[in-house]
């Protein structure tokens, strides 16, 4: 039996987990805090957890919460767990991946310092599981001590998207037609790109031909929305039929999602990576949330 922990966020899709699967059960932990403001943490039930297979699901979406989180992470392999896996869906430092000039801080870099100290367990090292983190590169962040298991939730578009006619793929940027392109063999594929101009950049079509097509762009990300907005009205104006979108985070800072309400999607799929905003849009147009749950279950054992 694999004991399933969770933090306060990932309750929801942690008893998804465990309504698939008949190997695991959730595990407690008491997420208090004391009066000064610093975390009060109790796992429950721990001096049972020797030679256990446990699963923490992780969402460090501030700066408080990698701390506390982390906290927990560290202890449960002193409690002589057999193995542990951490996923991580969402790596929520992942954007700020590299530096341009002296002094900036390459964030992302710490976080997998910070995961990378993860004490090992009764049978080696602990693995990190991240879902299409923002840059592949990331994983080399990561020291020996832990692995990173870089996973994707495109399957899950591909299966909802089964059987819909006349689909053609777009990608908002090189970048994401390279790393997205070749697990849609069988789509129309359709690359967008940014061009500079003097009051801003705009997207343009580099390739592909949208013309009657329902046409679903695809990419790793959502923040604000902007560029994702206006790839879908160059679509729109170069004839698609149709334009929705998929992004595994949706992580839209500050309810940024609610612009998306009227911009003209037919759909748009996000995953449960970033619970909070899966919360905010479940049952509002044009959002549809595909659990993660299941590809989860799936990488319990593996």
């Amino acid at each position: 039996m694999i004991k399933v922990f969770y933090c306060p966020q990932m309750k929801a899709l942690a008893h998804k987990i465990c309504q698939t699967s008949e190997i695991c059960e959730p595990g407690e932990i008491s997420w208090n805090y004391f009066k000064d403001g610093f975390p009060d943490l109790m796992i429950h039930e721990a001096g049972g957890l020797g030679n256990a297979h446990v699963v923490f699901l992780a969402s460090m979406d501030s700066p408080a919460e990698i701390f506390r989180q982390l906290s927990v992470i560290y202890e449960l392999p002193r409690l002589a767990v057999r193995s542990l896996k951490v996923f991580l869906p969402y790596f929520p430092t992942g954007t700020m991946e590299r530096v341009d000039e002296e002094g900036e801080i390459a964030t992302a870099a710490t976080l997998a310092r910070m995961l990378s100290l993860i004490p090992g367990t009764m049978t080696g090292p602990v693995q990190v599981v991240i879902y299409d983190i923002h840059a592949l590169q990331e994983r080399f962040y990561f020291t020996d001590r832990v692995v990173p298991r870089l996973e994707s939730a495109v399957p899950l578009l591909l299966e909802r998207i089964k059987g819909m006619q006349d689909v053609a793929v777009a990608f908002p940027d090189e970048g994401s037609w390279k790393r997205f392109g070749r697990m849609f063999k069988g789509y129309p594929l359709i690359t967008a790109h940014k061009v500079r101009e003097k009051d801003g950049r705009r997207v343009i079509i580099q390739e592909g031909d949208p013309r009657g097509k329902n046409v679903i762009i695809v990419d790793d990300l959502v923040m604000t929305g902007g560029t994702m907005i206006q790839c879908m009205q160059v679509l729109q104006d170069a004839g698609a039929g149709s334009v929705s979108a998929y992004v595994t985070h949706g992580v839209f800072p500050q309810k940024s999602w609610q612009r998306f309400l009227d911009q003209g999607f037919e759909r748009f799929w996000i995953t449960d990576s970033c619970p909070e905003t899966a919360r905010q849009v479940v049952g509002t147009g044009p959002f549809e949330v595909l659990s993660l749950a299941g590809d989860i279950s799936r990488n319990l054992v593996s």
